[in-house]
């Protein structure tokens, strides 16, 4: 358990540093420079402290009952769904950072659209070349470049869409990516996701 600034946190946010849909939580949070309690659940059983399995505990079901990660907390609400809790957070601190739900209907209406197109398209094709490269070690499995290929496959597909749109405003994929990746936000949670393989030269 820890907490992403110095100062009381505003909510809490229950998750692995390294779950993907936990990291879409914390990175908003980061853009939208909201103080937070970060509760560890090492759902992978990764040595990362705090209970294992916790998020199978009946006092975390009770909260949410899927039993997964991520869990956001507020004053307001208890939610999970991480491009739900992603949404309610750029709304009620929409006059804090950057605008990420947009301006106007309009606007609100694109980054809906490319929300779900994260969801159903970009998600399901990489995730599982993400699990058979990179998780399935780490579950002391061995990943299945049977199933890998495919995923690439399908993924250079969405991409090739993500490509065609994102020419509208910027030049390719590759400089999209770059700027994504190197935003403040994003570099701050892998500093503390995974702190042996970055590091702050600045420090």
């Amino acid at each position: 358990m820890y907490s992403h600034h110095s100062k009381p946190p505003q909510c809490r946010l229950y998750g692995a540093p390294y779950s993907i849909s936990t990291s879409r939580v914390a990175v908003v949070l980061n853009e939208k420079n909201i103080e937070y309690e970060w509760r560890i659940v090492d759902t992978g059983n990764r040595g990362l402290r705090i209970l294992r399995s916790e998020h199978k505990e009946p006092r975390y079901l009770a909260l949410n009952p899927f039993g997964k990660t991520p869990l956001f907390q507020d004053h307001e609400v208890t939610m999970y769904e991480s491009r739900a809790v992603i949404r309610h957070i750029a709304r009620k601190h929409d006059e804090h950072g950057p605008h990420l739900y947009g301006t106007n209907e309009k606007e609100r209406t694109m980054v809906d659209q490319w929300l779900e197109v994260e969801s159903q398209n970009f998600n399901p094709a990489i995730a599982p070349a993400v699990y058979h490269l990179v998780f399935a070690a780490w579950f002391g499995k061995i990943g299945d470049v049977r199933v890998v290929n495919p995923s690439i496959a399908r993924l250079e597909k969405v991409l090739d869409v993500y490509e065609s749109q994102l020419m509208k405003t910027k030049p390719h994929v590759q400089s999209w990516w770059t700027s994504i990746f190197n935003r403040p936000s994003w570099m701050s949670h892998l500093l503390k996701a995974y702190p042996k393989i970055y590091f702050n030269p600045h420090a």
